[in-house]
C-alpha cells in the first residue's frame, strides 16, 4: 500500500492571511476518495473559508463519524484539533466537547448515513439543543463505501446505478432542521464554490447551530440518468433563493433591508451579512415562510439553495446553561469543588 503525503515546502511568494497563514496551510493530507468525488469539493470549500476569515488553524476543532464524508476531516485543516467518533455519534462528543470548551470553532461533518439513519437521533437533539457548531452532512442518497444501496435521504423514485427504484419516503435534513431550531440552515451544491464557500463563512460566523445540507453526487454509484442527487440533475433544477455578497466586520449597523434587494443582518461578533435575494418574496429570516417556499420548490421539482433561514440574534447552549464565561476545562479545584455550604444551597434550592 502507497501513502502519498504532501509537501511540506511551500512557495515563499504564496499569499498570506491577516494571522499568517497561506491557503495551503489549511489543506489536510491527500484525499483517497474517488476522482470526482463531490465530498472533495467540500474539503475544498472549508479549506477556502478558512482561510478568508483568518482563521487560526489550532482554534477549529473537527469531528466526524463513519462515512466517506467521515472520512475527509483528514484532507482539510491538517493542524487543527480532530476526533473521528463512532457511527452517527458525532454530535454528542461534538456537545461535549463544546461544553468543555466554548473556545473553539466546532465543525461537524457527517454524511446522509451517518446523520439520518443511524445518528438521526444525535443530530436531532444537537440541533434542538442549539449546540453552537458548523454542522455539514454532505448528502449523496446513497451509502458510497457500502456499494451504493438507497440511503435514508434518497428521493422516492430515483433510481440506482442498477435501475432499482427508491420506493421509501426521505428524510429531510432541512426541514428537520428549521423545525428542531437551528437558527442558521442552509443548502448548498459542492459543484457550485461561489455559493458554497459564503455560506460556509456565514455558519463560521454564526453564534448558534448552524447546520448545512451539501448536495454531493457521488460520482461511483450515484451519478447517472434517474438519479436525482447526479451532477447534472442537480445543475438543471437547482434553483437559488439568495446569493451571499459578503461577510465581514464592521461597527454596530441599524440599516433597514432594501425592498426587494439586498438584506443586510448584523451578526453577534459584529460582522454584517449581507443576502441579496433571488426570489423578491423570499423571507430567510421567517422559519415557517422558508419552511413552507422549500417545501413549494421541492414539489415543482426544484432543489432550493443558498441560505434558506437565518436567526441573526441566536443564543446557543452555554446561553441557555448560564454557563460560566471561562471554558469548563480551564477551571480549578477550587471552581469546581467548591465546598459542601454552597452544595448544600443547590440542594435546598432544589427542594
Amino acid at each position: 500500500m502507497t501513502y502519498i503525503t504532501k509537501p511540506k515546502l511551500h512557495h515563499p511568494t504564496l499569499t498570506k492571511n491577516a494571522v499568517g497563514y497561506t491557503r495551503r496551510d489549511y489543506e489536510g493530507k491527500v484525499s483517497t476518495l474517488c476522482a470526482g468525488c463531490g465530498h472533495d469539493s467540500v474539503s475544498a470549500a472549508i479549506v477556502q473559508a478558512c482561510w478568508e476569515l483568518d482563521i487560526q488553524p489550532h482554534r477549529v476543532a473537527k469531528l466526524s463519524g463513519i462515512g466517506c464524508s467521515s472520512k475527509t476531516p483528514d484532507y482539510f485543516l491538517g493542524a487543527s484539533h480532530g476526533f473521528n467518533t463512532v457511527h452517527g455519534r458525532m454530535p454528542s462528543v461534538l456537545t461535549g466537547a463544546n461544553l468543555a470548551n466554548r473556545d473553539l470553532l466546532y465543525l461537524g461533518i457527517s454524511g446522509d448515513g451517518d446523520s439520518a439513519s443511524i445518528g438521526l437521533g444525535q443530530f436531532a437533539h444537537s440541533v434542538r439543543r442549539g449546540v453552537r457548531m458548523v454542522y455539514i452532512v454532505e448528502n449523496n442518497g446513497v451509502y458510497g463505501l457500502t456499494k451504493g444501496q438507497f440511503s435514508a435521504t434518497a428521493d422516492r423514485g430515483s433510481k440506482s446505478k442498477k435501475g432499482l427504484v427508491n420506493a421509501d419516503s426521505p428524510v429531510d435534513l432541512v426541514g428537520l432542521a428549521l423545525q428542531l431550531g437551528a437558527t442558521y440552515v442552509g443548502r448548498g451544491f459542492s459543484g457550485d464554490k461561489a455559493q458554497l464557500v459564503p455560506l460556509i463563512k456565514g455558519a463560521m460566523q454564526h453564534g448558534g447551530a448552524a447546520f448545512i445540507d451539501v448536495i454531493s453526487p457521488c460520482v461511483a454509484f450515484n451519478n447517472h440518468p434517474g438519479s436525482t442527487r447526479s451532477y447534472d440533475q442537480v445543475r438543471e433544477h437547482n434553483e437559488a433563493v439568495n446569493r451571499i455578497d459578503f461577510i465581514d466586520l464592521v461597527p454596530a449597523i441599524t440599516a433597514e433591508p432594501a425592498p426587494g434587494e439586498v438584506l443586510e443582518l448584523p451578526q453577534h461578533d459584529g460582522s454584517l451579512m449581507r443576502l441579496r435575494k433571488l426570489h423578491a418574496d423570499y423571507d430567510p429570516t421567517d422559519r415557517i415562510a422558508a419552511l413552507s417556499q422549500m417545501l413549494a420548490m421541492q414539489a415543482a421539482g426544484e432543489i432550493a439553495t443558498g441560505l434558506l433561514y437565518v436567526e441573526p440574534q441566536a443564543a446557543d447552549l452555554h446561553a441557555a446553561l448560564h454557563t460560566v464565561a471561562v471554558p469548563l476545562n480551564r477551571l480549578g479545584e477550587a471552581e469546581l469543588c467548591p465546598g459542601p455550604a454552597v452544595l448544600d444551597g443547590i440542594n435546598a434550592g432544589l427542594r
